[in-house]
């Protein structure tokens, strides 16, 4: 069925995100409803048997990815209970200079961290830290830590699932490398803006201030544990070729099993990852409705086309776009690492960091909120695409 010529499931889908976009305090509902709507119109449509051979060899297909953002997502949120009970954040007032720079000195660690860790790990461990530098934490630099966390990651086959799958695919991981030229320049943008946001809402706390507790070192080296062993286990996915990392949720597989080890040592608090479940079935549940689009081709590469296609990312999930996009071939990587990674960006549920944050700061989760006081983002993913496109070019491979 075609509705105003584009498949009716592509109007399922957009009421599921309008849905999330305004019942935003019943987001778990309209994602898991919208999934169950586009099920039970694929089996209508398809009929009983032919619908259920065609959802049986989707979820073969779809299963490890979904599985392995389930595990992460939960992971992080112990990961982060971990950092945080290790009373490390108390002092990071102490190495942030005490005026506005300080929160940008913060949103700049942050993007250096997911260069190396995936996105969620960089915005769970920013807004960890958030919540002790500042008393009240605004939702535009909570989107701007979001907007460092995928910026970092835009250039790094490391730090993003995107540029996972570039490398993956067989693309060198030095063919994204120049989307930092389009990060930089974004940080520069939202980075500057929602600091000074935030200063004007709530200055950091001077270094003289807070009276910490002592640091839990061991509770430190768990983290430092948990965060190897992810690195670890992406290298170690890599070797073993993108059919293995393909069929199984390696990455979730890596951390957990370095959470259950590292927990003899130091005992987290398990009810961090009962809290962040509901965020996790949220994206689970969109990223597996979006998966189910019949998107059967993009636009001709361009440069116009990749910068549509991030703007697309902000409510549809990037994953499929970048694999019908290295189907597709033609494309010029780092532009669209950019563009997918970052794009994701300007909507709290666009990107798995913003979602991961959500289970943090569930004030976050309005969309009209994050455009008012996030506005900056939109801006600097137009700048950050143009510096690189005047500097670079469009060279597609």
């Amino acid at each position: 069925m075609t509705l105003f010529g584009a498949p009716f499931e592509f109007f399922i889908f957009a009421v599921t995100l309008l849905g999330v976009a305004v019942l935003h305090k019943r987001a778990l509902w309209a994602s898991v409803s919208g999934l169950a709507a586009t099920v039970i119109y694929k089996l209508a449509t398809l009929g009983v048997g032919a619908g259920a051979g065609f959802l049986g060899a989707h979820l073969t297909h779809e299963w490890a990815e979904l599985v392995n953002l389930f595990l992460l997502l939960l992971g992080f949120a112990v990961l982060s209970n971990q950092f945080e009970l290790s009373n490390i954040p108390d002092m990071m007032p102490r190495f942030l200079p005490d005026n506005w720079t300080g929160g940008l000195a913060l949103l700049a660690m942050v993007f250096v961290l997911s260069t190396v860790l995936d996105n969620i790990a960089g915005a769970v461990i920013g807004g960890v830290i958030a919540r002790h530098v500042f008393r009240t934490v605004s939702i535009g630099f909570l989107a701007s830590i979001v907007a460092a966390s995928n910026a970092g990651g835009a250039g790094s086959v490391l730090g993003d699932t995107t540029t996972t799958m570039m490398w993956i695919s067989g693309i060198s991981p030095l063919e994204p490398l120049h989307a930092f030229i389009a990060a930089f320049a974004a940080f520069a943008v939202f980075g500057v803006a929602g600091t000074l946001h935030q200063h004007r809402i709530q200055p950091i706390i001077k270094h003289e201030t807070p009276t910490h507790p002592p640091v839990d070192w061991g509770r430190g080296a768990v983290v430092l544990v948990l965060l190897a062993a992810l690195l670890a286990t992406n290298l170690a996915g890599k070797s073993l070729g993108g059919e293995v990392q393909k069929s199984l949720p390696l990455l979730g597989l890596g951390l957990w099993a370095a959470i259950i080890l590292t927990a003899f040592a130091r005992k987290p608090q398990w009810s961090a990852a009962a809290g962040a479940t509901r965020g996790a079935v949220f994206l689970v549940a969109l990223v597996a409705t979006a998966s189910l689009m019949p998107v059967g081709d993009l636009p001709d590469p361009s440069w116009k086309s990749t910068l549509g296609l991030g703007v697309l990312s902000a409510v549809f999930d990037n994953i499929p776009l970048t694999a019908l996009a290295l189907k597709q071939g033609g494309y010029d990587w780092g532009l669209l690492a950019f563009a997918v990674g970052f794009g994701g960006s300007m909507t709290w549920f666009g990107s798995s960091a913003g979602v991961a944050l959500s289970n943090v700061y569930p004030q976050i989760r309005t969309v009209e909120g994050w455009l008012k006081e996030g506005w900056a983002i939109p801006v600097a993913y137009v700048v950050g695409f143009f510096v690189l496109l005047w500097t670079m070019g469009w060279n597609p491979t």
